[in-house]
């Protein structure tokens, strides 16, 4: 079938807003049109090439960032701490595996978010459900969840200062190795976790004098002083996406030029949906969430319509299973995978299928949960002799108490009303994310 960015209006849709005011929609649509493009085509190209070497074993991928991004909570800090953290991990990783870790935030874009329902009731009023601040407001009253398409030109505005900012920390000097000791956030500097990295930073320092010793320094060596970042989020919102879709003038190529990597979510991913036409379409590499209710050959025709060339780097799946169900459900997707000789990317998310309801009444997760299914994927993968090839997080470099338990936090059910900020789910602080890095760690080194 003929494919075009718009020939997904074609397709029946899910999680999508009603919005009241279709030709303002239209005029939003169109403006977008003709905005610059947030990435380019050689950055998608170049993570594809990247997420090749994961899916071989000779790469890792940490992909990691915010439930949803908030234009209330934006900021230069905020940011910051983000990418000091996925630097922090990343070195954590790298130290330990030997293998280069691809960066790519959850964020410049992670703004819509999929519900359960359409409507949500409090105390007797039923209201349409919050979709993210790219569609309505947070507040639980009857203005504030009206869709408003005038929150895609914000959405796209703050995406484009994130990614400027980014691209500014990646090259300005805050990713030289020689600054190790300063990605170390203040607020766990006391913590053993902080004074752990900080053993690590010390044998780093000790590497780079050697190194500098024999002529190899930032000034002369890049790689040393630089980094990449690249951005991720679920396309959901389609009328976004196709907005910034563009052909590429050297290959004549559709890239959604929104994200260097998007995904399916797992209440998207429908083969005759709207969301998989959409996607079969763009060369961007693209991940699509693998939850407990797929079956084995929905999974193989899914990759079949989302990869038919059979590309390495170019289809990451997402696993999503939840800590009580990965052993019973993963293996024999896995098996088949395998045994149709699939080029893809396993990558576990250990987030979204472990959310509960804390006795406090907060919507939470439990870290031993999140660390039970990180290393039930990898034994999995180890006994099938398949690659494990990374990990994604819902996390924050902040302060936040969302999720209990860990060694470095312990955060119990009480604690969370202290700092819970999340829009939507909760996510593991700095604390937790980087303890679980060197968790992972360990595995890989083992």
């Amino acid at each position: 079938m003929s494919w075009s960015p718009s020939s997904w209006r074609d397709f029946p849709i899910k999680q999508q807003p009603i919005y009241q005011d279709a030709s303002l929609l239209k005029s939003v649509e169109a403006e977008l049109s003709s905005y610059p493009p947030l990435i380019f085509a050689g950055e998608a190209r170049n993570l594809k090439e990247d997420l090749a070497k994961v899916g071989r074993g000779e790469a890792f991928l940490l992909q990691g960032g915010d439930c949803a991004e908030s234009f209330s909570a934006f900021g230069a800090t905020n940011i910051k701490n983000l990418f000091k953290l996925m630097l922090q991990m990343n070195m954590v990783l790298m130290y330990s595996s030997g293998k280069k870790v691809v960066k790519v935030g959850r964020v410049a874009g992670q703004f819509a978010k999929p519900r359960s329902g359409d409507f949500e009731t409090k105390n007797g009023i039923e209201l349409p459900s919050y979709r993210g601040d790219i569609v309505n407001d947070v507040a639980f009253t009857t203005e504030s969840r009206i869709p408003n398409p005038k929150k895609l030109i914000k959405a796209y505005n703050q995406s484009a200062a994130t990614m400027n900012l980014l691209r500014a920390f990646s090259r300005g000097g805050m990713a030289d190795l020689n600054e190790v000791h300063r990605w170390n956030l203040d607020f766990i500097k006391d913590f053993p976790l902080g004074k752990k990295y900080e053993e690590l930073s010390e044998k780093i320092d000790r590497a780079m004098k050697f190194m500098a010793a024999c002529g190899i320094n930032s000034k002369n060596t890049p790689q040393l002083h630089q980094t990449t970042v690249y951005t991720s989020h679920e396309a959901l919102l389609l009328n976004y996406e196709e907005a910034l879709t563009r052909k590429d003038s050297i290959t004549n190529d559709w890239y959604d030029c929104s994200a260097h990597m998007l995904w399916i979510g797992d209440r998207t991913r429908d083969l005759g949906g709207a969301h998989v036409e959409y996607f079969r379409g763009i060369k961007n590499p693209i991940g699509c969430k693998v939850g407990p209710s797929m079956k084995e050959d929905e999974l193989i025709q899914l990759i079949d319509a989302l990869n038919p060339e059979n590309e390495e780097g170019r289809l990451n799946l997402i696993v999503r299973m939840g800590a009580d169900k990965v052993e019973d459900h993963f293996p024999v997707l896995l098996k088949k995978v395998k045994s149709e000789g699939k080029n893809v990317v396993w990558s576990c998310d250990p987030m979204h299928g472990n959310v509960e309801k804390s006795s406090s009444g907060f919507k939470t997760r439990d870290f031993d949960n999140i660390l039970r299914e990180v290393k039930q994927f990898f034994k999995i993968h180890e006994s099938e002799g398949t690659v494990a090839g990374g990990i994604h997080l819902e996390m924050t470099g902040e302060d936040v108490t969302e999720c209990t338990g860990s060694q470095s936090s312990a955060i119990t059910a009480d604690d969370l009303g202290d700092r819970y900020h999340t829009q939507c789910d909760p996510r593991l602080n700095a604390n937790q994310a980087l303890e679980l890095s060197f968790m992972v760690s360990d595995t890989l080194r083992g």
